[in-house]
């Protein structure tokens, strides 16, 4: 388990890259737009993935006090997907920045799918089933 150490005059703080992998899913998922976090391309499957697993859809590296971040996102049919990465990578940045006082040097957004839309039934289908 990678970590980063902060030394100060009472002792150190251990931040795990696994912590900063679960803010930088959560600070994703918060913008409009992102569906969930996708499994990234392990065994070439991409999968969704719950809110337990927010970290599985992020690659943390954490040197010398600096992050790189690599997100695997599914977002809605529709979207614009320029924005939705901008928007992503700005949120992320100031989230993990704010909560850890590392310096997010990199945050690549990488949309590994599309969510369609659910077809609704219309009035007529469902009164003849």
């Amino acid at each position: 388990m990678n970590e980063d150490t902060i030394n100060n005059n009472v002792g150190s703080v251990r931040i795990s890259n696994d912590v900063v992998a679960i803010i930088a899913g959560v600070a994703a998922t918060e913008v409009k737009g992102v569906v969930g976090m996708s499994g990234g391309i392990t065994g070439g499957i991409t999968e969704l993935l719950g809110m337990k697993n927010l970290s599985k859809g992020v690659n943390v590296k954490v040197e010398d006090k600096e992050a790189n971040i690599d997100i695997y996102l599914v977002v809605e049919y529709g979207a614009n997907l320029a924005k939705i990465g901008k928007e992503v990578q700005e949120n992320v940045k100031a989230s993990v920045e704010n909560m850890t006082g590392l310096n997010v040097v990199n945050v690549n957004v990488n949309i590994q799918g599309i969510s369609m839309p659910k077809e609704q039934k219309t009035e007529s289908e469902t009164k003849t089933k």
